[in-house]
């Protein structure tokens, strides 16, 4: 069911965010880097949602990205120690990142929906129901929203976590 071939694919930033977002940027800079003039849909609510070709969703606080969500199937491929983040299934998912943090010492965090964090490197790896498979879906949060509960446990911001 994955369709990595057609994928464009991102890097992980080590000072935060994936591909060519990075934490902080403003929505003309975001769209500016996805080389796009504006979002397909724009949500307005207390954080800002934009929705862009390619499964990428971002997530803004006071008007700076604070979360990168990307679609299981159609957005862009991000691979950890080579490990591809999106599309996978979960149980194999939370394993690669169990064996990620015991050898590299990461810090894990379990959310109420069973979704697992390794939240000294911003990935939150969520499930995506796609047709009759549920897949993973990486979302790239900044470390204040990973530290918030209310945030974390509501991420991805856009729908119930599934």
């Amino acid at each position: 069911m994955s369709a990595d071939v057609d994928r464009e694919r991102w890097e992980l930033r080590a000072e935060g965010g994936v591909g060519p977002l990075r934490f902080g940027m403003s929505p003309a800079e975001v769209a500016q880097a996805l080389l796009v003039s504006e979002p397909e849909v724009r949500v307005g609510g207390p954080y800002g949602q934009e929705d862009f070709p390619g499964g990428v969703k971002a997530f803004y606080d006071a008007g700076k990205l604070a979360c990168v969500a990307l679609d299981a199937v159609t957005g862009p491929q991000v691979f950890l120690a080579g490990f591809p983040l999106a599309g996978r299934d979960p149980a194999q998912g939370h394993q690669f990142l169990l064996d990620h943090a015991a050898e590299h010492g990461n810090c894990l965090l379990y959310t109420p929906d069973e979704s697992l964090s390794l939240t000294d490197l911003g990935l939150l790896l969520r499930s995506q129901q796609v047709g009759e498979a549920r897949l993973t879906r990486p979302l790239f949060v900044k470390e204040e929203w990973l530290e918030s509960e209310y945030y974390r446990d509501h991420l991805p911001l856009e729908e119930a976590p599934g």
